[in-house]
């Protein structure tokens, strides 16, 4: 944001990957690990193809792409006064479910 010089507008982060999520909460250590545990109760990793269909197509990440669609593909942030509008305590995460390709983040600003 300060390098694109925009004072009022909106930045788009995109994950650009099926198996990774940008989402906004609180960076505490707490939540991180709330959310790992939760996340693994709701899409167990499993590589076998019994639990899931996606992996009798010679993948084995079906949890990854299920974890990404539950904490979201992008975040939209405010900007004002040239900087991110966040409420308290939030902050931009990157969330990584799989892990064994390269990835990249797409970030846009798009103001005045």
């Amino acid at each position: 944001v300060r390098k694109s010089g925009i004072q009022e507008g909106l930045v788009l982060c995109n994950a650009m990957h099926i198996t990774a999520s940008v989402f906004i909460n609180d960076d505490e250590s707490g939540l991180h690990e709330d959310y790992k545990k939760w996340l693994e109760g709701l899409a167990p990793f499993d590589a076998s193809p019994q639990r899931y269909r996606h992996n009798r197509t010679g993948e084995d990440n079906a949890d990854a792409h299920m974890k990404r669609q539950i904490m979201g593909r992008e975040v939209v942030i405010a900007i004002t006064k040239g900087k991110l509008d966040f409420g308290p305590w939030e902050q931009v995460f990157y969330g990584e479910f799989d892990g064994r390709r390269p990835k990249r983040v797409l970030v846009k600003v798009i103001g005045e």
